[in-house]
């Protein structure tokens, strides 16, 4: 099945800001990256804003897949321990350029905060509320980690060796099981 035009746009923006950063972002740059004339660009996403909330929607469903793909199965259907490991294994993957400031670029506003908000919720601990519970402190701890490893990419502009990063995500499995057992 073919992708539709709004899925090739967003992969058009991606690999525009991928390749020259966010504020490369504009209509006739998308435009010319897809092959979508600026009207057919337009029909899809009338403002910047919006072409940006499309992006953050479908990076954070691609993501999402990873996650199913990862604990095989959705969500909903998943044993914490399932989700919170689904969780940490998809953030162990090496976040691409555009994705690192597009996450970045997502803090700044709550309408592009929302779709990796809703995925985080549903795949990954929550703050703790009882501090007494060492399961949950490290259960979030563990979403801390793997929150951190991309984190550390884009702010270190260096990439963690793949080796690196299965070590990190072998750890956060286990760590993340051991907290679940006692909780």
């Amino acid at each position: 099945m073919r992708p539709s035009n709004r899925t090739n746009i967003l992969d058009a923006a991606v690999r525009v800001i991928e390749r020259d950063g966010i504020t490369a972002l504009t209509f006739e740059a998308v435009a010319t990256e897809s092959g979508i004339a600026r009207g057919g660009l337009l029909y899809h996403f009338p403002s910047r804003d919006a072409l940006l909330q499309g992006i953050h929607q479908h990076l954070a469903s691609v993501w999402e897949a990873s996650m199913i793909d990862a604990a095989g199965k959705p969500a909903e259907a998943a044993a914490t321990t399932e989700r919170y490991q689904a969780y940490a294994l998809t953030c162990a993957q090496t976040a691409s350029r555009a994705e690192l400031q597009l996450m970045f670029d997502a803090a700044a506003t709550d309408d592009n905060m929302q779709p990796w908000t809703t995925v985080v919720e549903r795949w990954s601990p929550p703050t703790p509320q009882d501090l007494s519970d060492p399961a949950a402190l490290d259960l979030f701890i563990a979403k801390l980690a793997a929150d951190g490893m991309w984190v550390f990419e884009a702010l270190s502009r260096s990439r963690l060796a793949p080796e690196v990063r299965q070590a990190i995500a072998d750890r956060l499995a286990q760590t993340i099981a051991a907290a679940s057992t006692t909780a």
